[in-house]
């Protein structure tokens, strides 16, 4: 069984960076192309980054460009995301979210096939 564990949430003051991490973990015999989403109470699930997966094609949100980066992490099928000049708009809870099919990156939380438990990020002014 495929699953996904985030890490690296947390509260930080307006103007700090954090990094979380994704890894896949349960079936190393494919590849993910990886993406990031955020939720508020009472909205929907935003699109945040999303990365290929070869990690060589990258999208963003227009909120975040310039200030977040999605890559790929150290392990096979890992992504982190470094968010940095962090504002207090970006608090939500973070979701890291995989798919093993396809070419590109993907916008649509209904694209994935698997996501993590979600990890809050705070932004305090």
């Amino acid at each position: 069984q495929v699953q996904l564990v985030e890490t690296g949430g947390g509260l930080v003051q307006a103007g700090d960076s954090l990094r979380l991490s994704c890894v896949v973990s349960g079936d190393t015999s494919k590849t993910y192309a990886m993406g990031w989403f955020r939720q508020v109470p009472g909205k929907e699930r935003e699109f945040v980054a999303a990365m290929s997966w070869t990690g060589g094609s990258t999208d963003y949100a227009d909120s975040v460009k310039d200030r977040f980066t999605i890559s790929k992490g150290s392990a096979r099928n890992s992504a982190t995301l470094q968010m940095n000049n962090l504002k207090p708009e970006d608090t939500a809870v973070y979701y890291c979210a995989a798919r093993s099919l396809g070419f590109g990156t993907f916008r649509r939380p209904s694209e994935y096939e698997v996501w993590g438990q979600g990890t809050q990020v705070t932004v305090s002014s």
